[in-house]
């Protein structure tokens, strides 16, 4: 077998079971692996610089393809009722054809972190059969020193072959793509998908299943910190705004996708962004545009032009869900340590599909709880497998369900005493739409929403005129400079008022039937918090 690049050599891929492989190339560089991914046919070079891959027929994460092992350690502490289960015998032999998979293959590896913080982190290899995959997760995790690189020992190991096909009689899951979890020895399995996505999600459902036993939250959301460390956290499902509204040029970002929150304030999970680029523009996102263009970024799905090689970042054709990696060091005004303090506030964000939902809403802490549980949002087309032209609405406990290995009310419990302790005022932003549903009204405009999120971030929207919204019981702005009034209350935006109140009615008697499932969980207080019961009633 030929190696080539930084590794320790005394923990190699024999460490994993991996025998009679014809190469395993660690850790290489940027350059390297373009080279080997034009080389092998698996990309296409962009005019910019960025490399550019399509993923097959899976453009977004299958999570009915995802599977824990459910054994010992997993039986009594796994949310089974937002997890599926594999037997140990299911994984092993998964595992074992895995191995046998792999003989005579190329494999990459990568050796990184998940998480920005040394007390939480977890040292994490990858192996892949496709460069850009390991380009890709490079990007996406946080890179040792090069001198770190020689007495690397990993904790959790991650292969990745789309090349491999499951058999759900053997294997126990439902196709032959699959995500198999063992928490116990700590080893991922991917198999069947060119979607690099599933990786990276991966690393975070590990970190989302031990922390929380660490007195750490493990959050799906972006964060950004301001210049007196006043540090923020933005709740929301992709395609909510995370990136984009995190990616404030006033402020350092610290990550766009996962944070930890432990004793000593917020870290990073990652060591890059992973944004999505559908109608990305140089003047609504300079920033994020500029990095998804230049050499070192990873391009998915994106059409360019066959002359210029000019990425098309309006053409959905292949899929909505067109995806750009870049590394964190991209965006000029990024943090470099991954880290800051406890936040001042944090931020849930929703893409509200019926366009009855305020721009902008102040929560109490019980109101923040009921909202971080509903999770309420729309999925926005083509972020997963099954879903059609039109967002769907949909609530995803914790903003994040998918990826929630744990039970959403130890996550909410744990975030609730966060919040009192650390006295973080609480938002609730619409992104999604106004004057009408998806198909009638128009998105929320980025630049009224930046400029309420500037005022909640920098504290002069607290001292606003409130009112209290009659269907879902927060407090509302009535006025901010800068921000057309009519917009602040939703109710204007439409034309048939009548309309307007019978879809508010309709989307609060969602959120009372899908909090049914906690209510027993939650204290008084945030049953309370719940949109008036006789609203839906009347």
């Amino acid at each position: 077998m030929q190696e080539t690049g930084v590794r320790n050599s005394a923990f190699g891929a024999d460490k994993f079971g991996l025998k009679n492989l014809k190469q395993v190339n660690w850790n290489l560089g940027t350059a390297p692996l373009y080279e080997h991914s034009l080389r092998n046919n698996e990309a296409e070079l962009s005019a910019g610089g960025a490399l550019v891959a399509e993923t097959g027929v899976f453009t977004g994460r299958s999570p009915k393809d995802k599977f824990t092992v459910r054994d010992a350690l997993t039986d009594k502490t796994m949310w089974w009722g937002g997890n599926q289960s594999i037997t140990p015998e299911q994984f092993d032999a998964l595992y074992q054809d895995f191995l046998k998979h792999c003989e005579g293959m190329t494999l990459f590896a990568q050796d990184l972190y998940g998480g920005a913080d040394p007390k939480f982190q977890i040292k994490t290899r990858v192996f892949t059969e496709m460069a850009w995959h390991s380009l890709f997760i490079r990007t996406l995790l946080r890179r040792p020193e090069a001198a770190e690189l020689a007495s690397f020992v990993p904790e959790l190991t991650i292969i990745d072959l789309p090349s491999f096909r499951a058999d759900p009689k053997r294997h126990g899951c439902k196709s032959e793509n699959v995500v198999a979890i063992d928490f116990t020895r700590k080893i991922v399995l991917i198999a069947g998908s060119q979607y690099a996505g599933e990786m990276k999600k991966s690393v975070f459902t590990t970190l989302n299943y031990f922390l929380p036993a660490q007195g750490v939250m493990p959050m799906h959301c972006s964060a950004n910190v301001g210049p007196n460390g006043d540090s923020a956290v933005f709740f929301g499902l992709s395609g909510t705004g995370k990136t984009t509204l995190s990616a404030d040029p006033n402020r350092t970002l610290i990550g766009d996708d996962e944070t930890g929150w432990g004793p000593d304030g917020i870290f990073n999970f990652e060591g890059g962004c992973y944004a999505k680029t559908i109608k990305l523009s140089r003047e609504a996102e300079p920033a994020i545009y500029d990095a998804s263009i230049c050499f070192g970024a990873v391009l998915e799905n994106v059409v360019l032009d066959p002359i210029t090689r000019e990425p098309d970042f309006d053409d959905g054709s292949k899929t909505e869900n067109t995806r750009s990696a870049y590394p964190l060091e991209a965006i000029p005004n990024a943090s470099r340590t991954g880290r800051a303090g406890h936040p001042k506030n944090l931020v849930m964000l929703a893409a509200d599909a019926f366009g009855v939902m305020p721009p902008i809403a102040k929560l109490t802490p019980a109101q923040a709880m009921y909202h971080f549980l509903s999770g309420y949002t729309a999925k926005v087309a083509g972020t997963e497998r099954g879903l059609g032209n039109e967002p769907v609405p949909e609530f995803s406990a914790c903003f994040g369900s998918p990826f929630l290995p744990r039970d959403p009310a130890e996550y909410g419990k744990l975030l609730k005493e966060l919040i009192a302790k650390h006295n973080v005022d609480c938002w609730v932003v619409n992104t999604g739409w106004t004057g009408g549903k998806y198909g009638v009204g128009s998105r929320m405009p980025i630049k009224g929403t930046r400029a309420l999120l500037t005022a909640a971030l920098n504290g002069s929207l607290r001292n606003a005129q409130f009112r209290t919204d009659k269907y879902f019981g927060f407090a509302v702005p009535t006025a901010l400079e800068g921000v057309p009034s009519d917009i602040l209350d939703p109710v204007n935006t439409w034309k048939d008022k009548a309309e307007f109140d019978k879809t508010a009615r309709a989307l609060v008697g969602m959120f009372q039937k899908n909090f049914e499932q906690f209510e027993k969980q939650v204290d008084a207080d945030v049953r309370a918090a719940a949109p008036e019961v006789k609203l839906a009633a009347e």
